[in-house]
């Protein structure tokens, strides 16, 4: 894909999760998953998340549904994060799980509403030091 897709990746990335998170990702990278770190940033990043199609607010939307149904939950914390960054309202975020309990599951949607408490609170204390 190339630089220029890695690029426009790694400024989505931050965009969307914040260069600490990404920082701390890069910096935890070792000789096993570095390659994986580019191939992330190139593909999920700057090949899909750049797109016209859809704004980065619905694509985060998506994603918490998908990570749900998939019950990836420490992704899903991440993208809470990056949903919030988008400009999804913690109301959305609460339809959106509420939305996952009926085509994923009771069990997948309380999951989610614990890992989005967790989030929202350290969003807050995050703040709250500010």
């Amino acid at each position: 894909m190339g630089k220029e897709m890695f690029d426009a990746g790694m400024a989505m990335r931050r965009k969307v999760l914040g260069d600490d998170h990404v920082d701390q990702s890069l910096s935890n990278a070792t000789e096993l998953d570095e390659e994986f770190q580019q191939f992330v940033t190139e593909y999920c990043w700057g090949a899909a998340w750049t797109r016209d199609g859809l704004p980065p607010r619905d694509r985060s939307l998506l994603n918490l549904g998908m990570l749900i149904a998939l019950n990836r939950i420490p992704e899903f914390k991440v993208h809470i994060r990056g949903a919030l960054n988008n400009g999804l309202a913690r109301s959305e975020i609460r339809e959106a799980l509420f939305q996952s309990a009926v085509y994923c599951g009771v069990p997948a949607a309380m999951e989610a509403f614990r890992a989005a408490k967790l989030v929202f609170a350290e969003v807050d204390k995050a703040d709250e030091a500010g």
